[in-house]
């Protein structure tokens, strides 16, 4: 893995004059990418984001994505492809045995072994969809923040065309720090979620719908305009999205409450 000891060393060298200035470039290059002429491996994003480089399966060969899921598995203890077909994941577990494919989520992750939860107590993530249409996006996002290492709360088919099977799952949306609400159709339950909770709401509309949903623009327009407070939107069907996001704003809730106290001290629907 690239961190921060090994620039530290690289850099002693080149003022001890151990080190020239090509050498040094040529090693730093060769810590912070690597070609495989189909593809740069941008090994240095761990330095710099906190998460090594996350393969997007669409559009590869399985052989690519197999190719570049082994390399990154050799210099980072977590490595995820997004987007991945059957094809894509057998393809990685000819070569990683131990990896995992998420079918629903479209996901194919791998952990080095011995690598534990960045999070162990209550989950700070919850995941609310509208619909079991919703769940492949849902799930995307819910495995995205489980592999970067969040616990997370999984509140499905609380659309609201029955919003009392939302009201219902209040005490699960209030304790989260962070939630991405998944919808299609018309996609309101952002901003209804939004007008319950203290929390930042992540918004994801998908592309599930009738003729004038429009491959999920009309969810994503509901979702721009949303009157609730706190709000923010990703794009259509970008479930890893939304799930990284939320697993960055679970970091930093481990440092600090939300505005206005925790969680738990949020009233009950019964005080409202």
């Amino acid at each position: 893995m690239v961190n921060d000891e090994q620039v530290r060393a690289l850099l002693a060298a080149v003022r001890s004059g151990k080190c020239s200035d090509d050498e040094f470039l040529a090693k730093w290059r060769a810590l912070s990418f690597e070609d495989l002429g189909f593809a740069k491996l941008d090994h240095h994003r761990q330095v710099r984001t906190g998460f090594p480089e996350v393969i997007f399966g669409q559009g590869k060969t399985p052989a690519h994505v197999a190719q570049i899921f082994q390399r990154l598995s050799e210099r980072h203890p977590v490595v995820m492809a997004t987007r991945a077909s059957d094809e894509h994941a057998q393809a990685v577990a000819d070569v990683l045995p131990d990896c995992v494919y998420h079918q629903q989520a479209r996901i194919v992750s791998w952990h080095q072994p011995g690598h534990t939860l960045r999070w162990t107590g209550e989950p700070l993530i919850a995941i609310a969809a509208a619909g079991t249409a919703d769940l492949p996006v849902a799930e995307e996002a819910a495995v995205t923040a489980e592999t970067i290492g969040w616990p997370v709360d999984r509140i499905y088919d609380v659309g609201v065309a029955g919003l009392h099977r939302l009201l219902a799952q209040n005490e699960r949306l209030v304790r989260a720090r962070a939630i991405v609400v998944v919808a299609g159709m018309e996609g309101a339950l952002a901003s209804v979620v939004g007008g319950l909770v203290k929390a930042p709401v992540i918004a994801v509309p998908t592309s599930v719908g009738y003729g004038a949903s429009f491959h999920g623009l009309a969810a994503l327009l509901t979702m721009l305009n949303s009157c609730a407070t706190g709000v923010a939107v990703m794009n259509i069907d970008n479930g890893f999205g939304a799930g990284y996001y939320a697993a960055l704003l679970a970091a930093m809730a481990c440092e600090a409450p939300p505005p206005g106290g925790m969680p738990d001290q949020q009233p009950s629907m019964a005080s409202m």
